[in-house]
């Protein structure tokens, strides 16, 4: 299976103050990757490593067989990775058309092809097409970023905390909707506080702890490790 992103001996951080520390981790083509582990492990810095919003220290940051570590995030958007931040992920004060259409600024073509597919498969874009998204529910908010992202058709995604203050059977529709997006071709890799769930729809996952990965693994074999389950997954094993 070819490799679409490959993170290697990474050092990154905020200003002067070390998160990341020495870390590797790689997604391969197809996949979902899963990056989970306590409050201030550094999963979110890694997404932010990769996409250019900080720029790494040491090591590198591959997608395909190109550094982009250190690119601009808008350059980083037109060879083919997306971005969807944990907040803030679309503007509310636009409809849902307009912000899909905001997603597709880089492209430069008629966008009219790919966001009518974008309707077709989230049809409840379709319903609201002309709604303002802060009238959406969390949920619908995080779907019209994902399809907000999607209209770049990136090779990889990023997604931070797709479940983030959703109560569970909302959150469970939008891990739904991760794999939905994943079957449409597109790589992820995604921080999931709610370890479980999200390794759950994963075929690999990493642990971080203090900006390093303590174990790494296929979803399930990481479930059922004891240890893995009793230092990060709040004790007991899946059933």
């Amino acid at each position: 299976m070819s490799r679409v992103l490959d993170v290697q001996s990474v050092d990154s951080g905020y200003g002067d103050v070390q998160v990341l520390d020495d870390l590797s981790l790689h997604l391969d083509e197809g996949e979902i990757a899963c990056l989970v582990g306590p409050n201030g492990a550094g999963k979110s810095t890694v997404l932010k490593t990769v996409f250019g919003m900080l720029e790494p220290w040491t090591g590198s940051v591959m997608l395909g067989g190109r550094n982009i570590g250190g690119m601009a995030p808008e350059e980083i958007v037109r060879i083919g990775v997306g971005y969807v931040p944990q907040t803030e992920n679309v503007f509310g004060s636009l409809t849902i058309d307009e912000n899909l259409r905001m997603g597709g600024v880089a492209r430069g073509d008629d966008l009219d092809p790919v966001i009518e597919e974008l309707y077709d498969r989230f049809p409840i874009l379709t319903e609201k097409k002309k709604a303002k998204a802060r009238t959406l529910s969390g949920g619908q908010r995080q779907v019209l970023a994902f399809a907000r992202a999607l209209v770049m058709e990136p090779d990889v995604l990023l997604i931070d905390e797709p479940s983030a203050g959703l109560a569970p059977n909302t959150a469970a529709e939008v891990f739904e909707d991760v794999q939905t997006v994943n079957e449409l071709g597109t790589s992820i890799l995604m921080v999931e506080q709610n370890a479980r769930e999200g390794l759950g729809i994963s075929d690999r996952g990493y642990v971080l702890d203090q900006g390093t990965v303590e174990f790494e693994g296929d979803a399930d074999s990481l479930l059922d490790d004891p240890e893995v389950s009793e230092l990060y997954l709040g004790g007991g094993t899946r059933h």
